[in-house]
């Protein structure tokens, strides 16, 4: 219950009118707490937004178990094959020893200074799986570099491929081939550099197209060609575009050479026209 003083020396007029000047002084009292009130919170708010900009991010890394084959050039065929490529003459020598078995293929590149290709289980491979395994050997050789706008890639079995001579063996990164080689005439340096499940990939252009024409241009992806920017530069430019923070995952899926980057497929539109 409220209490009411009443001073009987004044008027009932009077009574009420200080009633009602005291009502309205502490209706501007309340106004002024509530207002008090609102400024503290939002410069409390902006203290802490503050606080939250200067506070160092940390970087979350999702680590992974990488897979055996990770370590080599490699990509998965548009029908399923795995295909490995050495990134020197080690692993060149690595691949042939510890992971070319009877039913693979062996693709090499007719130049000197090329990457040895290995398609898993390529003797039951079909002819897009080979030729993207060509394409890929085409990529990493020294054909990128020297700026040879096609080369002429061979495919040999398990038996054709040695190490050894009657005098002796061959020195690294060499290999003894016997028999008829299977040719894939005229093929073009060409890559795809795409992104699955957050990490970048490098892939042949055919096996791209394949992919894309049978389900959808689902992956973000860039176009490398042989241009004129330097492999730092077309990296960055590369890792920007797909917005990859490691610029060096980038780097070890290019070969050696110069390029050009594109979001278009120029051969596609070219066919078009």
């Amino acid at each position: 219950m409220m209490e009411i003083k009443i001073d009987f020396t004044k008027s009932a007029q009077e009574n009420a009118a200080e009633y009602y000047a005291e009502a309205k002084r502490l209706e501007a009292k309340r106004r002024g707490a509530e207002k008090a009130v609102r400024d503290l919170s939002d410069a409390l708010a902006r203290r802490l937004a503050e606080a939250e900009a200067q506070r160092p991010k940390r970087r979350i890394v999702i680590s992974r178990q990488k897979a055996w084959y990770e370590k080599f050039h490699w990509f998965t065929s548009s029908d399923g094959f795995l295909s490995i490529g050495g990134r020197d003459a080690k692993q060149n020598e690595l691949i042939n020893s510890k992971h070319f078995d009877d039913n693979d293929l062996f693709f090499h590149a007719n130049v000197f200074g090329a990457s040895v290709v290995i398609l898993k289980n390529g003797v039951s491979a079909g002819a897009d799986a080979k030729l993207e395994a060509a394409q890929f050997a085409a990529c990493y050789s020294s054909a990128w570099e020297s700026m040879q706008r096609s080369v002429d890639v061979y495919a040999m079995r398990r038996d054709q491929v040695s190490k050894s001579t009657s005098k002796g063996s061959l020195g690294v990164g060499s290999f003894l081939l016997k028999g008829e080689r299977e040719w894939f005439k005229d093929v073009q340096p060409s890559l795809v550099i795409a992104v699955k499940d957050g990490v970048p990939i490098a892939m042949p252009r055919h096996a791209f197209d394949k992919l894309s024409a049978g389900v959808g241009d689902g992956m973000a992806h860039v176009f490398v060609e042989q241009g004129r920017s330097k492999k730092s530069d077309a990296a960055k430019e590369i890792a920007s575009r797909l917005g990859i923070e490691d610029i060096d995952s980038i780097m070890l899926l290019l070969p050696s050479g110069s390029f050009r980057i594109s979001t278009r497929n120029t051969d596609a539109l070219q066919r078009k026209n």
